[in-house]
């Protein structure tokens, strides 16, 4: 198995691995990302967005983990969240996935961060499978809320006065 870190050589492939993972998750109009976007959120020169890969034998890139710092104020300390973790449907069952998701748990372990937490959709019954297997728990009192496109720029207009 080989998980490493993202290489820019890799953009494409993960950016092509974001998109079949929001056509997994039945929202294939949602992945808007570019290659010039990931590459400069991933490589800037204090970058807020990291990443790791995972390849086939054959050293294609068949899955990723994209990933960010949060900040837990109850523990105290840093922690990941993972934004993406998608393993090609082929390649699933491997060990590449439970590699990928052990790969941020060390980080967090060497680094001291008290946290490795993500969401998954409640239809998702494969990955949610996978996640207890890991030893993961659901945080079923929690919901996540989100505003975007026109509630997120409307909220914000409200604030400075201009609707």
């Amino acid at each position: 198995m080989s998980v490493r870190p993202v290489a820019p050589d890799d953009v494409a492939a993960v950016v092509d691995l974001v998109r079949e993972l929001a056509g997994y998750e039945k929202a294939p109009h949602e992945a808007r990302m570019t290659e010039e976007q990931l590459s400069a959120a991933l490589f800037a020169e204090s970058p807020l967005l990291f990443g790791h890969v995972a390849e086939a034998d054959d050293g294609v890139v068949v899955g990723m983990a994209l990933w960010f710092l949060n900040f837990s104020t109850w523990r105290g300390t840093h922690g990941i969240h993972l934004e993406d973790l998608y393993v090609q449907p082929q390649h699933r069952g491997s060990g590449l996935g439970r590699e990928l998701l052990r790969t941020l748990a060390d980080l967090c372990v060497q680094r001291g961060y008290s946290r490795l937490e993500w969401s998954v959709l409640d239809w998702n019954t494969p990955s949610i499978e996978f996640y207890e297997a890991a030893g993961a728990v659901p945080m079923d009192e929690w919901t996540v809320f989100r505003l975007t496109d026109d509630a997120l720029t409307g909220f914000a207009a409200d604030r400075r006065g201009l609707r």
